[in-house]
């Protein structure tokens, strides 16, 4: 029943609520016409008083027995009640007519009544009865409840209103948050509003071509680097069949098409994303020990300090060749001194585990920042060494994809840290 059209429904919505508020406000009128029963009921009071102290004696007792006026001593008046807003404007009325030296106290419980008096009656005070009864000061709950009904009305308005408008920019922030990290999303629904409809078909259009992209482009790599290990592995066999004729010639072509099958090994750990692996909780410490126990097999190249940290949910096999990429960064650029520190940041925002991998190199040129981590490009400081360009990008990769963030810092002193950050979610 509603209409398709984000704007039609806004526009439905703020007239629903503009015409009940209305509807409230008429009710609240027509139930109230107290108000202007008092002025007219204060009015008539004003006049019968004027007409009481005109008369003579005998025009007074006439009054006195049709109106019931009657005269009384100030210690037989009441303390009077005050029922807002019906007695101020009650009482309000007769001093205009009366005179602002008029006293006057009002009671509506057990016998309804005014009491009038002025300097000139002396210690007598004139009563009259109120037998309509117009001054209801227990009716003023409607006037809160009236007012209280139109402001929840409004605020419910306001918070669909709101709501109707977050909750699918929420939706698809969150999408394009999961596409940024690689991973593939479910198609947004497209049953909604017209115009949020044809936002969602466009980004759901977008996921599928980056998708299929990224598959494309994962598929022509593996082929490329399956097809590529074959003819090298018949020129390593050609080379070594060889060995004994040229054995320095030979040793150097062993050596490149080391390096080419490494640097296609590289080629298929950037097209490995990890994506694919589950998550599981795992104590960080220990993925460390695990990664430096075979670098430290014949002599101590990487120094722990590792303090006691809470376990993580994280895809194993991913992080174990984050930390790899960047122990070997770190040996290779850094040569000795090469540290690796844990420890529990706490923060009130967001609690995290910094694992640091720090080393005594040239350290980084800062002005190259974010560039490091693109792939193929190298620091002008990394550049006399081999390398692919890649291992710093795989780790990018494999950090976004876990939430994690990586910085590449200077140290004080010479050197460079390889700052990770990641999440914990509750301590």
């Amino acid at each position: 029943m509603l209409p398709r059209s984000f704007f039609a429904r806004t526009l439905l919505l703020v007239l629903l609520t503009l015409m009940f508020s209305k509807i409230l406000t008429l009710v609240y009128l027509v139930s109230n016409e107290d108000l202007l029963v008092d002025r007219q009921y204060s009015h008539g009071t004003a006049m019968l008083v004027h007409a009481y102290w005109a008369s003579g004696p005998e025009a007074r007792a006439d009054l006195e027995n049709i109106t019931g006026l009657e005269l009384v001593h100030q210690s037989q008046v009441p303390t009077g009640e005050i029922h807002w807003p019906y007695s101020g404007v009650f009482t309000n009325q007769l001093r205009d007519e009366l005179g602002d030296r008029t006293q006057i106290r009002v009671q509506t419980q057990e016998q309804p009544a005014i009491w009038v008096h002025q300097p000139s009656y002396g210690e007598q005070w004139l009563k009259v009865p109120l037998y309509a009864h117009p001054l209801r000061g227990q009716r003023v709950w409607l006037v809160v409840s009236w007012l209280t009904l139109i402001v929840m009305l409004s605020t419910a308005a306001a918070w669909i209103f709101v709501r109707q408008l977050n909750y699918p920019l929420k939706t698809l922030e969150q999408a394009a948050q999961r596409i940024g990290q690689g991973h593939s999303v479910r198609l947004l629904d497209t049953s909604g509003p017209t115009e949020i409809a044809e936002v969602y078909r466009a980004f759901n259009q977008m996921a599928q071509d980056v998708e299929q992209a990224s598959s494309d482009r994962a598929l022509l790599l593996a082929g490329v680097s399956h097809d590529l290990r074959t003819p090298l592995t018949r020129m390593r066999l050609s080379t070594e069949l060889m060995s004994n004729a040229e054995p320095e010639l030979t040793e150097g072509m062993i050596r490149d098409i080391e390096d080419m099958d490494a640097i296609l090994d590289q080629f298929m750990a950037y097209i490995r994303d990890g994506s694919a692996e589950p998550c599981e909780s795992c104590d960080l410490n220990e993925l460390i020990r695990e990664v430096v126990t075979p670098v430290n097999a014949g002599e101590q190249l990487v120094r722990l300090c590792l303090e006691p940290v809470p376990e993580l949910a994280l895809r194993r096999l991913s992080i174990k060749r984050l930390l790899t990429n960047l122990i070997e960064n770190a040996l290779n650029h850094g040569g000795t001194g090469v540290e690796i520190s844990t420890h529990l940041e706490r923060s009130a925002i967001q609690p995290s585990v910094v694992v640091s991998v720090l080393d005594r190199g040239p350290g980084i040129d800062q002005s190259e920042g974010e560039d490091l981590f693109t792939p193929f490009i190298r620091g002008d400081r990394a550049r006399s060494t081999k390398g692919t360009g890649l291992g710093l990008a795989i780790v990018k990769r494999i950090a976004d994809s876990h939430g994690i963030s990586v910085q590449l810092l200077n140290r004080s002193g010479g050197g460079t840290e390889a700052r990770l950050r990641f999440p914990v979610p509750t301590l």
